[in-house]
């Protein structure tokens, strides 16, 4: 029998609600994006919380390395393995409309199949590596990760991606955060996918 989950009592802030720490990172998203994520307006209920992760997306985005392609490859590999429907559902969107993955590999990673790609394969498997070993991985998971193309200060680059989507996937697990009208072409579950 499947635990009843927690679901916090919080409210999402709106531009209407919210404090002098919350108001300018909503009038920032709906800056940059033309809306507000429901998940933003959660995390915002916790200012550092959401300014730490909105730092953290950024310089993963600009300075690591990685192609847009295989940013999308690490988010959405890390929120599958954590089950957070939410941010499946946004990088799937994301990786379809605005950073051009072909879809065959994003449906490998919502669907836990083999990426038909051997660079972006590596990746998502390096990726897996430091989840399930949480950032311990040994020699052989290091030298494939290499090997396949990728440099060392790239680890790092997972470890910030790790923690940035540890933020925003277990803040939706707290939230239950219903995925955006935006974002529902992708949405994805974490028990139709183990079921498939």
């Amino acid at each position: 029998m499947e635990e009843k989950r927690f679901k916090t009592t919080l409210e999402p802030v709106t531009l209407d609600n919210a404090n002098e720490a919350q108001k300018p990172q909503l009038e920032k998203s709906l800056k940059e994006m033309g809306m507000i994520p429901n998940m933003y307006a959660n995390m915002v209920n916790s200012p550092g919380l959401m300014e730490t992760y909105a730092i953290g997306y950024d310089r993963f985005r600009k300075n690591s390395g990685f192609s847009p392609v295989e940013q999308e490859v690490v988010f959405l590999t890390i929120s599958v393995l954590n089950g957070c429907e939410y941010c499946a559902a946004a990088h799937s969107f994301i990786a379809d409309k605005m950073s051009k993955v072909p879809q065959e590999v994003t449906d490998a990673i919502r669907d836990g199949e083999e990426i038909p790609d051997a660079k972006l394969r590596a990746l998502s498997d390096f990726t897996k590596v430091m989840f399930e070993k949480r950032g311990n991985p040994n020699q052989e998971d290091v030298r494939a990760f290499l090997e396949a193309g990728y440099q060392e200060k790239q680890i790092l680059e997972i470890v910030l991606a790790l923690a940035v989507k540890t933020l925003s996937n277990y803040s939706n697990h707290i939230f239950q955060t219903p995925v955006d009208d935006a974002f529902s072409s992708r949405k994805w579950s974490k028990r139709e996918s183990q079921e498939a």
